[in-house]
């Protein structure tokens, strides 16, 4: 059994590459796109949910948790970085890469605070999918599962670690170390529904 990663459908503010405040919802297509994901994932034994609590991976979750007849369990510790001031304000504006930055940003959360967040939370989807018998879901945000990957993620030769998570993408790690990536950011689900912009935003 496996941990299945997927990051939240589109944002308005992700297509108009904004930094996304907390509350930022799923467009109409991040819907469509969430709503394909369930359907895909509806192939799986999925055996529980658990989501970043931020809007827009609680509405990707909840497409997911219809088709499956499952709750929720929200993770606070799967939220996206935390930018702080530079919420909402036009990536493309900034003169910098905020999403590669060490720093925190005024308000915000440091590139190894950040980190050391995501690897509590891996270490609690590991012990909870470790009690269930068939795949845990995670719903949570780009620069999460790439840290996810990054860290944790064992890529065969034929693959390479994107830059880039997709909207609705679908990664999927076996349960054990060492935790080898048998599906990696796959938005085939997608194709000819709602595939998003690749000049979108992938974090923050």
């Amino acid at each position: 059994m496996s941990i299945v990663l997927l990051r939240h459908g589109e944002t308005a503010l992700n297509a108009a590459r904004v930094l996304q405040p907390a509350d930022t919802p799923l467009s109409a297509r991040g819907l469509a796109q969430a709503r394909a994901a369930a359907r895909t994932l509806a192939t799986r034994r999925i055996a529980a949910i658990v989501s970043s609590d931020l809007p827009r991976a609680w509405q990707t979750a909840g497409a997911v948790a219809q088709v499956a007849g499952l709750e929720i369990s929200p993770e606070p510790l799967l939220q996206e970085r935390n930018f702080g001031d530079l919420r909402g304000r036009p990536y493309d504006t900034l003169g910098f890469d905020p999403l590669a930055m060490d720093a925190a940003p005024p308000g915000g959360e440091s590139l190894e605070d950040f980190r050391a967040r995501v690897e509590a939370a891996f270490g609690r989807l590991v012990a909870r999918r470790a009690a269930l018998h068939g795949d845990l879901v995670v719903v949570s945000h780009g620069l999460v599962i790439h840290a996810i990957l990054a860290a944790h993620g064992c890529l065969d030769t034929t693959m390479a670690l994107p830059q880039r998570i997709g909207n609705a993408s679908i990664t999927v790690l076996t349960a054990e170390p060492p935790y080898r990536v048998t599906l990696l950011d796959d938005v085939g689900h997608l194709h000819g529904i709602a595939l998003d912009d690749p000049a979108s935003l992938s974090g923050g």
